[in-house]
């Protein structure tokens, strides 16, 4: 990733090929990230690795700014016609196919050229307050080129541009801390070893390895954290590779923060566009898997009924933290999709394919977390874990950190804690049983609880007598 980034900065002209030779030197002495080594060695400033880091695309205005052919957009602008009902105005393709105005005019004044359509009506002078339909011509070429891909929506974004955003937007250039560890972990009970252990494995951008017996809270730590990430990244909502559309936008994981604050896209005549509209600014994904998880999920699906692709899941959490959960209990053997993961963790590069066999090749940026509650012996060799930058072991909570979490649950029910209580299940179920102090047991008793003092229109109380009546239900001796 630090030569992608390095050679971003010499195409951008920010930097020289001898100043990055100097920086990657260093980089590997002392192990900083490769921005704060150009800052220290004075060959860029605060504000320009900043601006670097934090791309913000901007909207073209004609259509040689869009880094899409023109044969490409007629025909997506002919599609989009044509499904609706062949009679269009500007504004409405220019909403769907998510280009600012002008370049829709234009497209239109190629397409009124060609014959492909006629101006149908106007209630004023302006070209916005024209009614637009297909000619016979134009219909033709419609439905030939919805019979090459019936995809229609928002224009792509060129591969090239795509891996250009990826390598700026690194996950690997957020900078975390101790108080942001402890501030996104402030509602959960963690030991100061593992606190420390968090910071680094997040804060690196690389790959993570937990592992421990289950219910002791590594995929809430995981997920938590991964939700908590700072900052926003531009997200296409679809690409173009080789004429083939691939779309990547997916609203149950890429959250807008235009809709957070109420600021969608302005694609209207006087070109207020904050950025390219084909893009979404987002909070960092998380994608989260579990036993669900299949090889497909992680290749390109090619739809042969639309004859377009939508994104493999992990491509999905691109900038962001993909999380595979209950790792080794999946469909597949964990050592064939550990296969397919050992190049991109290695190299930061991944190569998808396309149903006509050519591969191509994009960043491979995202924090990848494993969580298992099997031994990691029994899933993985040593040449995988080495690949792993860190392996984190979650363990049972001991006396003091169970009663914590005790209490913390009786607070959030609503439910009087009571130490003497604490002290009865502690001796009685955990002590005398031999069972270890399992962090997911306190608020799964509290449910039975609170399940029973329902269904007895009772108030929830926590006494000896429903912590007996509760463990009777949940416990099982095995």
């Amino acid at each position: 990733m630090a030569n992608t980034i390095g050679d971003l900065l010499i195409h951008e002209g920010l930097i020289s090929a001898a100043q990055l030779a100097q920086a990657l030197s260093c980089l590997k002495r002392d192990g900083a990230g490769l921005g704060d080594v150009l800052v220290s060695l004075g060959f860029l400033s605060s504000d320009q690795l900043s601006q670097f880091f934090q791309p913000v695309p901007q909207a073209p205005l004609k259509v040689a700014d869009t880094g899409l052919s023109e044969a490409f957009l007629v025909d997506l602008l002919l599609k989009a016609a044509y499904l609706e009902a062949g009679t269009f105005s500007l504004q409405q393709i220019s909403t769907t196919l998510s280009l600012p105005f002008s370049v829709i005019d234009e497209l239109a004044q190629l397409v009124e050229i060609d014959q492909l359509v006629s101006v149908r009506s106007a209630t004023g002078y302006s070209r916005a307050t024209c009614a637009f339909e297909l000619t016979r011509r134009g219909r033709e070429r419609a439905e030939a080129a919805l019979d090459t891909s019936r995809y229609v929506g928002a224009a792509p974004v060129p591969l090239k541009e795509y891996a250009r955003a990826l390598a700026r937007q690194s996950v690997r250039q957020i900078e975390v801390d101790s108080a942001w560890i402890r501030h996104s972990l402030r509602h959960m009970v963690i030991g100061e070893r593992m606190l420390h252990q968090l910071g680094p494995a997040f804060g690196s951008g690389r790959s993570i390895f937990f592992y421990g017996p289950p219910g002791t809270g590594k995929t809430s730590v995981a997920e938590t954290l991964a939700r908590a990430l700072p900052g926003y990244v531009y997200i296409p909502q679809s690409i173009e590779v080789s004429g083939q559309v691939i779309r990547l936008f997916d609203p149950a994981i890429h959250f807008s923060a235009e809709d957070e604050v109420g600021e969608g896209p302005q694609l209207d005549l006087r070109m207020n566009l904050k950025h390219d509209p084909r893009w979404k600014r987002c909070r960092r994904p998380v994608v989260m898997v579990g036993g669900e998880l299949t090889m497909d999920m992680l290749n390109l699906r090619y739809d042969t009924d639309a004859r377009f692709y939508e994104a493999p899941i992990h491509m999905k959490a691109g900038n962001g933290v993909f999380i595979l959960d209950d790792f080794g209990r999946q469909q597949v053997e964990p050592r064939q999709l550990l296969n397919r993961w050992i190049i991109p963790l290695e190299r930061g590069t991944d190569f998808p394919a396309l149903h006509t066999g050519l591969k191509f090749e994009i960043p491979f940026d995202q924090i990848t977390v494993f969580c298992t509650n099997l031994k990691p012996g029994d899933l993985v060799d040593e040449a995988f874990l080495r690949r792993i930058r860190h392996k984190i072991q979650v363990q049972n909570q001991n006396e003091d950190e169970f009663k914590e979490i005790l209490r913390r649950v009786c607070n959030m029910r609503g439910i009087t804690y009571d130490a003497v209580v604490a002290e009865y299940l502690l001796e009685t179920y955990y002590r005398k049983a031999g069972r270890p102090l399992t962090g997911s047991h306190p608020r799964d008793l509290m449910e039975h609880i609170m399940d029973r003092a329902r269904f007895m229109k009772q108030t929830p109380r926590f006494t000896t007598e429903s912590v007996d009546l509760a463990a009777a239900s949940y416990f099982v001796e095995m």
